[in-house]
Protein backbone atom coordinates (compact mmCIF):
# COMPACT_ATOMS: atom_id res chain seq x y z
CA UNK A 1 0.00 0.00 0.00
CA UNK A 2 1.21 3.83 -0.44
CA UNK A 3 0.55 6.05 2.62
CA UNK A 4 0.62 9.58 1.14
CA UNK A 5 1.75 12.09 4.43
CA UNK A 6 0.34 15.71 3.67
CA UNK A 7 0.86 18.58 5.91
CA UNK A 8 -2.13 20.72 6.47
CA UNK A 9 -2.99 24.39 4.41
CA UNK A 10 -1.54 27.43 5.83
CA UNK A 11 -3.63 28.39 9.03
CA UNK A 12 -4.65 32.05 10.15
CA UNK A 13 -2.22 33.16 12.67
CA UNK A 14 -3.49 33.46 16.57
CA UNK A 15 -1.65 34.93 19.07
CA UNK A 16 -3.43 33.86 22.04
CA UNK A 17 -6.23 31.71 22.26
CA UNK A 18 -6.93 31.48 25.76
CA UNK A 19 -6.91 27.82 25.82
CA UNK A 20 -5.18 25.48 23.15
CA UNK A 21 -4.75 27.38 19.84
CA UNK A 22 -7.02 25.20 16.99
CA UNK A 23 -6.68 27.76 13.86
CA UNK A 24 -8.50 27.36 10.49
CA UNK A 25 -7.06 27.71 7.49
CA UNK A 26 -6.17 31.24 6.55
CA UNK A 27 -7.53 31.82 2.35
CA UNK A 28 -4.35 30.89 1.47
CA UNK A 29 -4.26 27.73 3.20
CA UNK A 30 -7.71 27.10 1.75
CA UNK A 31 -6.47 27.52 -1.85
CA UNK A 32 -3.74 25.49 -1.33
CA UNK A 33 -6.47 22.76 0.15
CA UNK A 34 -8.10 23.03 -2.88
CA UNK A 35 -4.96 22.83 -5.38
CA UNK A 36 -4.17 19.63 -3.01
CA UNK A 37 -7.32 17.98 -4.15
CA UNK A 38 -7.34 18.86 -7.66
CA UNK A 39 -3.98 17.17 -7.81
CA UNK A 40 -4.96 13.99 -6.21
CA UNK A 41 -8.04 13.93 -7.63
CA UNK A 42 -6.99 11.34 -10.43
CA UNK A 43 -4.61 9.48 -8.55
CA UNK A 44 -6.55 6.53 -6.92
CA UNK A 45 -7.32 7.47 -3.61
CA UNK A 46 -8.88 4.99 -1.69
CA UNK A 47 -9.25 6.57 1.99
CA UNK A 48 -8.32 10.38 3.69
CA UNK A 49 -7.29 10.20 7.47
CA UNK A 50 -6.78 13.56 9.46
CA UNK A 51 -5.58 14.85 12.55
CA UNK A 52 -8.40 16.19 14.81
CA UNK A 53 -7.19 19.37 14.79
CA UNK A 54 -8.44 22.19 12.53
CA UNK A 55 -6.49 23.40 9.84
CA UNK A 56 -5.91 19.43 8.94
CA UNK A 57 -9.57 18.45 8.97
CA UNK A 58 -9.90 21.57 6.72
CA UNK A 59 -7.52 20.44 4.26
CA UNK A 60 -8.37 17.03 4.23
CA UNK A 61 -12.09 18.07 3.33
CA UNK A 62 -11.67 18.99 -0.60
CA UNK A 63 -9.37 16.17 -0.78
CA UNK A 64 -11.90 14.19 0.80
CA UNK A 65 -14.95 15.35 -1.27
CA UNK A 66 -13.47 15.20 -4.76
CA UNK A 67 -12.47 11.36 -3.98
CA UNK A 68 -15.88 10.50 -2.37
CA UNK A 69 -15.04 9.55 0.70
CA UNK A 70 -15.66 10.64 4.25
CA UNK A 71 -12.81 11.55 6.60
CA UNK A 72 -11.58 9.34 9.40
CA UNK A 73 -9.98 11.08 12.44
CA UNK A 74 -7.63 10.00 14.40
CA UNK A 75 -6.26 11.59 17.66
CA UNK A 76 -3.29 10.38 17.34
CA UNK A 77 -1.84 12.10 14.25
CA UNK A 78 -2.45 15.86 16.43
CA UNK A 79 0.42 17.58 16.39
CA UNK A 80 3.43 17.53 19.28
CA UNK A 81 2.27 21.21 20.68
CA UNK A 82 -1.41 20.94 20.35
CA UNK A 83 -1.72 22.43 23.71
CA UNK A 84 0.17 25.61 22.99
CA UNK A 85 -2.31 28.66 23.28
CA UNK A 86 -0.89 30.28 20.28
CA UNK A 87 -0.36 29.20 16.10
CA UNK A 88 2.23 31.46 14.49
CA UNK A 89 3.36 30.49 11.39
CA UNK A 90 6.85 29.14 11.54
CA UNK A 91 7.85 31.54 8.63
CA UNK A 92 6.92 34.59 10.42
CA UNK A 93 8.22 34.06 14.22
CA UNK A 94 11.67 32.02 12.88
CA UNK A 95 14.79 33.91 14.33
CA UNK A 96 12.65 36.53 15.66
CA UNK A 97 13.14 38.10 19.37
CA UNK A 98 9.38 36.74 20.15
CA UNK A 99 9.49 34.80 23.18
CA UNK A 100 7.33 32.31 21.89
CA UNK A 101 10.27 30.97 19.59
CA UNK A 102 12.40 30.03 22.12
CA UNK A 103 9.64 28.03 23.73
CA UNK A 104 9.34 26.92 20.17
CA UNK A 105 13.18 25.72 20.05
CA UNK A 106 12.72 24.41 23.80
CA UNK A 107 9.35 21.88 23.11
CA UNK A 108 11.04 20.42 20.04
CA UNK A 109 15.02 20.51 20.74
CA UNK A 110 15.57 20.79 24.15
CA UNK A 111 17.20 17.67 25.97
CA UNK A 112 14.19 18.29 29.33
CA UNK A 113 11.81 17.63 26.53
CA UNK A 114 13.66 14.16 25.04
CA UNK A 115 11.21 11.96 26.59
CA UNK A 116 8.15 14.06 25.79
CA UNK A 117 9.44 13.93 22.44
CA UNK A 118 10.60 10.26 22.04
CA UNK A 119 6.65 9.56 23.28
CA UNK A 120 4.91 11.25 20.71
CA UNK A 121 7.15 9.60 17.99
CA UNK A 122 6.09 6.46 18.72
CA UNK A 123 1.91 7.39 19.21
CA UNK A 124 2.38 8.78 16.06
CA UNK A 125 4.24 5.93 14.40
CA UNK A 126 2.04 3.43 16.42
CA UNK A 127 -1.10 5.60 14.75
CA UNK A 128 0.38 5.58 11.00
CA UNK A 129 1.46 1.72 11.51
CA UNK A 130 -2.33 0.88 12.39
CA UNK A 131 -3.77 2.70 9.24
CA UNK A 132 -1.60 0.99 6.97
CA UNK A 133 -2.38 -2.58 8.83
CA UNK A 134 -6.18 -1.16 8.24
CA UNK A 135 -5.71 -0.91 4.40
CA UNK A 136 -3.97 -3.57 2.37
CA UNK A 137 -3.06 -2.91 -1.49
CA UNK A 138 -4.79 0.93 -0.60
CA UNK A 139 -3.48 4.22 -1.40
CA UNK A 140 -4.42 6.70 1.75
CA UNK A 141 -4.06 9.84 2.44
CA UNK A 142 -2.99 11.11 5.85
CA UNK A 143 -3.38 14.81 6.47
CA UNK A 144 -1.70 15.48 9.71
CA UNK A 145 1.19 17.84 10.59
CA UNK A 146 5.05 18.58 10.03
CA UNK A 147 6.18 17.26 12.98
CA UNK A 148 3.76 13.96 12.70
CA UNK A 149 5.40 13.79 9.51
CA UNK A 150 8.81 14.16 10.66
CA UNK A 151 7.92 12.09 14.02
CA UNK A 152 7.20 9.10 10.67
CA UNK A 153 9.57 9.20 8.77
CA UNK A 154 12.34 10.06 11.00
CA UNK A 155 11.21 6.63 12.46
CA UNK A 156 11.74 4.50 9.05
CA UNK A 157 15.14 6.76 8.40
CA UNK A 158 16.59 5.47 11.21
CA UNK A 159 17.16 9.26 12.22
CA UNK A 160 17.45 9.92 16.03
CA UNK A 161 16.20 13.39 15.47
CA UNK A 162 12.70 13.80 15.95
CA UNK A 163 12.64 16.82 13.95
CA UNK A 164 15.07 17.02 10.73
CA UNK A 165 12.77 19.10 8.13
CA UNK A 166 10.38 21.66 7.61
CA UNK A 167 7.29 20.14 5.15
CA UNK A 168 5.57 22.72 3.00
CA UNK A 169 1.97 23.76 3.34
CA UNK A 170 0.32 20.70 1.79
CA UNK A 171 3.17 19.09 0.90
CA UNK A 172 2.86 15.37 -0.17
CA UNK A 173 5.11 12.67 1.29
CA UNK A 174 5.11 9.28 -0.18
CA UNK A 175 5.86 6.12 2.13
CA UNK A 176 5.49 2.63 0.18
CA UNK A 177 4.31 -0.01 2.92
CA UNK A 178 4.63 -3.77 1.94
CA UNK A 179 2.54 -6.34 4.54
CA UNK A 180 6.08 -7.67 5.35
CA UNK A 181 6.39 -4.19 7.56
CA UNK A 182 8.96 -3.15 5.11
CA UNK A 183 9.03 1.10 4.30
CA UNK A 184 10.28 2.86 1.61
CA UNK A 185 10.65 6.11 1.19
CA UNK A 186 9.24 7.44 -2.16
CA UNK A 187 9.08 11.06 -2.21
CA UNK A 188 9.02 13.95 0.56
CA UNK A 189 7.39 17.20 0.61
CA UNK A 190 6.38 17.29 -3.48
CA UNK A 191 4.86 20.59 -3.84
CA UNK A 192 4.45 20.63 -8.09
CA UNK A 193 0.56 21.20 -7.19
CA UNK A 194 1.07 24.68 -6.06
CA UNK A 195 4.12 25.94 -8.65
CA UNK A 196 1.45 27.98 -10.27
CA UNK A 197 -0.38 29.81 -7.57
CA UNK A 198 2.43 30.31 -4.53
CA UNK A 199 1.41 31.53 -0.94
Amino acid sequence: MQLLLIRHGLPVRVDDAGGPADPALAPAGRDQAEQLAARLVGEGIDAVWSSPMRRARETAAPLAGAVGVEVTIDDDLAEFDRDLSFYVPMEEIRGTDDPRWAQLVEEWSSAETEDQRRAFRTTVVTAVERIADASPGQRVAVVCHGGVINAYLSHILDIERTLFFEPDYTSVSRVLASRTGHRQLVSANETAHLLSHPA
